[in-house]
Order: C-alpha cells, then sequence, then structure tokens
C-alpha cells in the first residue's frame, strides 16, 4: 500500500520538524511548508493526502487559506486538520466553517494528532485526492494535468480541466453556475456568471 502523503503548513520551523519527524516514524510522506505560498507550491508538485495547517500563518492565516483550499477542485475533497493554538469556542467554529474538516488545539497528545490523522485518511480515501479517473475512454489525470481520450492525448485549457475533473470526481452530483464559478474560479474572482455556459 503507498504512503500517504501529509502536507504540514507550519511556521514554527520546531514544531515542523517535530511534526514531520513524527509523521515519518509513523510510515507518511512529509511534505512542509512555512505559510500558505510555501504549501502552494508543494501542492503543484503533489496533492496530498492531507494537510496539517496553523491558524496563524505569515501572510494568508490558516482560515484563509483553508477556504482557498476548498474551493479549488484539485484539493476540495483534502482532508484539512488545523492545528493552533487558538482554543476557544468560537475559534473552532470558525476554523471548521472556514473549511477544516477537523481541529486540534497545541499543545496536543501526539498518539490524538495520529488517530485523527488516520481517521481523516480513512474518510478521504474513497475520493483518492490527486489519482487519475477513467470512465470509458475518458481518462483525466490531475497529477499529470492530462486529459486522455480513446488513447490520444487532449490540449485542454487550465479552467476546462478543472471543471472535467470536477464534474469526473462527482458524477452524480448537480452544481449551479454560482457554486460551478466559485469552484474553478473562486469566490473573489469577477467574471461573468453566463463563463460556464456550453
Amino acid at each position: 500500500m503507498a504512503k500517504s502523503t501529509i502536507l504540514i503548513v507550519e511556521d514554527d520551523v520546531a514544531l515542523r520538524e517535530m511534526l514531520r519527524f513524527l509523521l515519518e516514524r509513523n510510515g507518511y510522506r512529509t511534505m512542509q511548508a512555512g505559510d500558505a505560498i510555501e504549501a502552494e507550491q508543494c501542492i503543484k508538485k503533489r496533492i496530498p493526502d492531507l494537510i496539517l495547517l496553523d491558524w496563524m500563518l505569515p501572510g494568508m492565516d490558516g482560515v484563509e487559506y483553508a477556504q482557498k483550499l476548498k474551493s479549488h477542485p484539485m484539493t476540495l475533497d483534502t482532508c484539512i486538520i488545523m492545528v493552533t493554538a487558538k482554543g476557544e469556542e468560537e475559534n473552532k467554529i470558525e476554523g471548521l466553517d472556514s473549511g477544516a474538516d477537523d481541529y486540534i488545539t497545541k499543545p496536543f497528545s501526539t498518539n490524538e494528532l495520529l488517530a485523527r490523522i488516520r481517521a481523516g485518511i480513512r474518510r478521504n480515501k474513497p475520493q483518492q485526492t490527486g489519482e487519475p479517473i477513467t470512465y470509458k475512454d475518458i481518462s483525466i489525470s490531475p497529477q499529470a494535468h492530462t486529459l486522455n481520450i480513446n488513447g490520444q492525448l487532449v490540449d485542454i485549457g487550465i479552467k476546462e480541466f478543472e471543471l472535467l475533473y470536477l464534474f469526473m470526481r462527482k458524477p452524480d452530483r448537480v452544481y449551479n453556475r454560482t457554486r460551478l464559478l466559485d469552484q474553478i474560479w473562486g469566490k473573489d474572482s469577477y467574471v461573468d456568471e453566463r463563463t460556464v455556459d456550453v
């Protein structure tokens, strides 16, 4: 069985290194980032199975970054565990409402964190985030960013690729125009709502 990949987004270098050591000792592959910009670079190389996300990051904070991750089709189903010192009830609610799938406060038990990671990966397994999807003669691979139809490589635009990938990942889901615009172009972009019409 392939190792699950966990992206650690934490600006505290000592804590990030401790998490890396803990996770690798427990059989996980890791990527590390000190802020959202570095995290984006890691995700471009490999879509993680799970993200450990600190709230208080330099630049874009963890809440804002969680919203961004959940609005992108490539990371929509990636499990996010917010790991933060903010332990008040309203902080937990804000973190979970921003898109985090779980929330654990610092200081934390490493055994509890590992259990939450296992649960998060288990919940995410049916989607196999980032894995190629094949339906009849169509195969789409988000890792390689390729589309094959009848065995032929097809050149396709970025937004069209993201739309097709979203549809193929969730074939039984119906999306309205607003939801598609938010998922593919982002909530803060200004595009005509007819952009997604065929």
